[in-house]
């Protein structure tokens, strides 16, 4: 199986210190008041920032039709449901393969006077086909999303077509290639499906308001493409075994000729605008200073001048609506936001890591522990698939009802990953990360146990849940790492933990001589073994993680308490700051929630220390909330992140540094002038300042200790982010 494709989300924002903004990285898109945005990506070897530079202008989705876009998303779901996964129906096609007798040659002269129908060492050829395979697709993300990245979808697309074609190719010629065909038309069709899949992912961004809705058909019709070749198996049992690999692989081909057509047809030469870029071309078109050109000194007349100038006024109002018409006005994006901003509370952890460099994110128990979990599991699940019939004709002692077994397996291995979609974005939207990995580590250790039972009823509770947990798994591993590693490290973090897990399929025919030779046939120990380490570096890994998120709680309460009103007003960092917090504790039945602005200078540290649970659930979206963390990355060097102390949220770093990063916020809207000038004043109202905020810090620190040891209530609170200043709720 592939970690690559089930994925979260395809962009998002990053915690970042302060005193980064001053700082901002090329890639990321900043506005004043604005979350630094990020896309996903799979290129491990090269900064993200560099990447960005090399990366082909994408085009904006209001610039093409509804239409248009319509159809492209709908052809690269079909796509991906006829080519992206279907290496991992390998179950369905090596019931044709044995019953075809494909490496029956290696079979000994006694077990083929015994008749039997699969011998070891056909076994052992036949499930490195799927292991080639599975490794591929897994190592091969890193590859895809490097091209992805520097040339764009079009060319990926191109380049999948040709490896579909020839993989299709050396499978249907296989007797007669000098080499072994079927491993190399594995190869090069799980390395195909990879080229449509990992490009498919920016179709997302070509209706921004359905993004979530998009990744899910196209994560299913990864899922789905597993029943191409169940379908295959049936047309070859329903003609009479006379339409077998020759034939289908042959009729296969008109698959990358229809997906080379519509490549070349329909299908976007680059990718689309994600939303925050959309959000930057929609303040940009805000800007009438846009209708004056120096060519308008050319101009004869003040009538024709006007005219140039009301045209480009109207191109630009009408660029302004349909960004509208996108993403929504600003609004709704500001809900939207504060919906993303829900789910980063629930998971408890988000933001952990974000803003180290990714050796030292990879040094720290949270990759390691997801790291060797992952490991575990992805042995499990291919040595699984590749073994199920022959596990089963021990277990159940029939080859009958070993067959029975694996054709319902699949049937629903892509019912399962088809269906599950939606639950599992609900689960991890609105559940903490510790729930979900507890609910991993759980059903882990029931499909170990019901592996390992000679039981047929188990055996299909068995089946049912490994198709339900394979999807979970893979979407809560992106969704782990783009919460607690970010988007910016992505690649080199999330790349690791795909080629470590991908190498150590190889281990899977080590695995299948041991239950050969030393348990004679018993899938049942090896499965219990693995499980049993599953469920102990499992445990590990969720107690880790709860202790961590806790220490995190209690720590942003800490924070919170001691910046109380410390903000103010006319610094301007303050709409940096802007954060909010709503009390249902306080609201009646039918009412509104009640918001308190916590960039309020009013707002006193006792006004929150009477609320004690204050920290259950809290999110500091800008700011070193959630340092305590980025002590665990090792290390005493000076590069490393220091937490922002208690008494202050304010960066302890140069003002010439401040200022010349505040200067790149500032201009986009100020004359250099003007800019300078606030700068300026800044810098001199820092200044004065410092003193009393040291004073003050410790007060309000030894305040918040004292309230805290005698408040009460319960405060169940959402924070969002708010560009604008205070908005107006009750």
């Amino acid at each position: 199986m592939s970690l690559v494709q089930h994925v979260s989300a395809v962009e998002g924002p990053d915690r970042v210190d302060l005193a980064s903004l001053y700082d901002p990285p090329e890639n990321a898109s900043i506005q004043l008041g604005r979350r630094l945005s990020r896309t996903i990506s799979y290129d491990f070897l090269v900064p993200a920032d560099i990447v960005a530079a090399e990366k082909p202008e994408p085009v904006g989705a209001h610039k093409v039709s509804t239409f248009v876009r319509t159809a492209q998303v709908a052809a690269g779901v079909l796509m991906c449901t006829l080519g992206s996964g279907i290496v991992f129906g390998f179950a369905a096609l090596k019931q044709v393969l044995v019953d075809q007798e494909i490496y029956h040659d290696l079979c000994t002269a006694e077990e083929q006077a015994r008749g039997d129908q699969l011998c070891y060492l056909q076994d052992q050829k036949l499930n490195m086909i799927f292991i080639v395979g599975s490794v591929t697709t897994n190592l091969s993300a890193l590859l895809v999303g490097s091209m992805l990245d520097r040339w764009g979808p079009y060319p990926c697309g191109l380049i999948s077509c040709a490896l579909i074609f020839l993989g299709s190719t050396c499978m249907a010629f296989a007797n007669v290639l000098p080499l072994d065909g079927y491993v190399i038309g594995y190869f090069l069709l799980s390395l195909g499906g990879t080229f449509i899949f990992v490009p498919s992912f920016h179709l997302s961004n070509a209706f921004p308001q359905f993004q979530g809705l998009i990744l899910s058909l196209i994560t299913g019709a990864f899922d789905a493409s597993a029943a191409v070749f169940l379908v295959f198996r049936l047309m070859y049992d329903g003609s009479n075994k006379s339409f077998g690999i020759h034939e289908f692989f042959l009729a296969y081909l008109i698959v990358p000729v229809l997906m080379l057509v519509a490549n070349l047809l329909l299908m976007p030469r680059s990718s689309y605008e994600t939303r925050a870029e959309l959000e930057t071309e929609r303040e940009r078109q805000q800007d009438n200073t846009l209708d004056v050109h120096d060519s308008d000194d050319e101009l004869d007349t003040t009538a024709e001048i006007l005219r140039v100038r009301t045209k480009r006024a109207a191109e630009r109002a009408k660029d302004t609506a349909q960004i509208n018409d996108l993403i929504g006005t600003e609004a709704q994006q500001a809900q939207h936001e504060i919906k993303e901003d829900e789910k980063k509370i629930a998971s408890g952890i988000w933001g952990v890591l974000h803003g180290l460099p990714a050796h030292k994110q990879m040094a720290t128990p949270w990759f390691i522990l997801i790291a060797m979990f992952t490991v575990i599991q992805m042995t499990r699940f291919n040595f699984f698939i590749s073994t199920i019939w022959t596990q089963y004709e021990y277990l159940l002692d029939s080859p009958e009802r070993a067959t029975e077994v694996t054709r319902f397996f699949d049937l629903v291995l892509p019912i399962g990953g088809v269906a599950t979609v939606p639950f599992i974005g609900a689960l991890l939207d609105n559940t903490s990360t510790v729930t979900v990995l507890g609910l991993l580590v759980l059903t882990s250790t029931c499909i170990g146990a019901l592996g390992a039972a000679p039981n047929r009823t188990a055996a299909y509770w068995n089946i049912v849940l490994f198709c339900v947990y394979r999807p979970l798994y893979y979407s809560a591993m992106s969704d782990y790492a783009a919460k607690v590693f970010g988007f910016a490290t992505f690649g080199k973090v999330y790349g690791t933990l795909i080629c470590v897990s991908g190498l150590t399929v190889f281990s899977q025919p080590a695995l299948q001589a041991l239950v050969h030779d030393a348990f004679y046939e018993d899938p049942g120990p090896i499965n219990l073994y693995l499980a049993g380490a599953s469920l102990i570096v499992g445990l590990a890994l969720v107690m880790y993680v709860d202790a961590k998120a806790k220490a995190i709680r209690q720590y942003q309460y800490q924070v919170l308490i001691a910046n109380a009103g410390q903000v103010d007003p006319d610094d301007e960092r303050r709409s940096l700051l802007s954060v909010s917090i709503y009390d249902n504790m306080s609201a009646r039945v039918g009412s509104q929630r009640r918001r308190v602005d916590l960039r309020s200078p009013h707002l006193r540290p006792q006004d929150l220390a009477s609320h004690n649970s204050l920290g259950a659930s809290l999110f500091y979206s800008y700011g070193s909330v959630g340092a305590p963390a980025l002590s665990d990355a090792g290390g005493d060097d000076e590069s490393t992140p220091t937490a922002t102390p208690y008494g202050s949220l304010r960066p302890r770093r140069s003002r010439q540094a401040l200022g010349a990063g505040l200067r790149t916020v500032t201009e986009r809207e100020e004359p250099p002038d003007e800019a300078d000038r606030k700068i300026r004043e800044w810098q001199e109202r820092t200044s004065q300042r410092q003193s009393e905020t040291d004073e003050s810090s410790t007060t309000a620190s030894d305040h918040a200790a004292d309230d805290d040891e005698g408040g009460g209530g319960h405060l169940s609170q959402v924070l969002s982010l708010d560009e604008r200043g205070p908005v107006n709720q009750r």
